[in-house]
């Protein structure tokens, strides 16, 4: 058991790693695109399925709740957390529209689409991020593997090149930690813990 541990761990460090010093230019890109938004009074939207769904909420709540830096709320929308919205999308047309609805709803030029997908494959995240981007929304994926569709439709990706969906997702809620951070700095410009 301790030897399946260290493997975990060791693989799990080795991708975070390498995923991380690939996109730092990147990391800064979406971060200040974000930022952006977050000053010109536009927001965040995020999207995902299963535990990119999980990732979505929990950046969204860093944003609006706080994350280490006491400040005023921010704007990020998880579009994964309505019932009744995305009850109601699928039963009536399908699941593939569930997020793409809600961007042609609340979406404004200006704003951030953040989609999440381990096998950057997703349908209904393909359809929101075709949506976004005719609204003149700014795209960014998080995905894995070889980033598949994703990496082609968004306007920046950032792949985790493993196809383990765990390490996948570990490396995208580090990104998410890292952005939050680099946003309140970029917004708030101030002395930020380990900065």
């Amino acid at each position: 058991m301790e030897a399946v541990i260290e493997k975990i761990l060791k693989e799990s460090l080795a991708v975070k790693e390498r995923f991380i010093r690939e996109n730092i230019p990147v990391l800064i890109l979406v971060a200040e695109k974000i930022a952006m938004a977050f000053m010109n009074d536009r927001k965040l939207m995020l999207c995902g399925n299963g535990g990119s769904a999980a990732d979505a909420q929990h950046i969204a709540a860093e944003f609006v709740n706080r994350y280490e830096l006491e400040r005023p709320p921010l704007p990020a929308i998880a579009l994964t957390t309505d019932t009744s919205i995305l009850t109601s999308i699928g039963n009536d047309y399908s699941f593939e529209e569930v997020f793409s609805k809600q961007v042609k709803a609340l979406g404004m030029e200006g704003d951030v689409l953040l989609a999440l997908s381990t096998s950057g494959n997703s349908k209904n995240v393909l359809a929101a991020v075709k949506d976004a981007r005719r609204q003149g929304i700014y795209t960014v994926g998080l995905a894995g593997n070889d980033g598949g569709k994703l990496a082609l439709l968004v306007d920046t990706v950032m792949v985790v090149e493993s196809n383990v969906t765990g390490r996948i997702q570990e490396a995208h809620i580090l990104a998410g930690h890292i952005l939050c951070h680099l946003v309140d700095y970029i917004v708030f410009q101030s002395h930020l813990p380990n900065t």
